[in-house]
């Protein structure tokens, strides 16, 4: 019995998946800022190869799907990055907490 056939991935959304991978929470937002520069330089030079005028709606449509990847991947590193601080926070509340019980007794 053969495999079923792997279904073909959507380029934009390919396409997403390498700018997600390309970001790392740790990096600033200068940092970030210089990679979602060169993923819209990369798509404006696919839709040029493509011969895809920046009037037409499917050109609109690719920069709309990068600036919400873009948007969505932000919106990640902020939400880690809340997540880390209040992990943060727990630590040193529960070492408080233990310092202060330790203490009473």
């Amino acid at each position: 019995m053969s495999a079923a056939p792997a279904t073909p991935s959507h380029p934009m959304s390919d396409f997403s998946a390498l700018i997600a991978k390309a970001i790392d929470p740790a990096m600033s937002r200068q940092e970030r800022e210089g990679v979602y520069k060169l993923v819209r330089e990369a798509v404006l030079r696919l839709q040029e190869r493509d011969g895809l005028d920046p009037a037409d709606h499917r050109a609109a449509f690719r920069r709309h799907l990068v600036e919400e990847t873009i948007r969505d991947i932000e919106s990640d590193v902020a939400r880690f990055e809340s997540l880390r601080k209040l992990d943060e926070a727990f630590a040193a509340q529960a070492k408080e907490h233990k310092a202060q019980s330790s203490g009473r007794r």
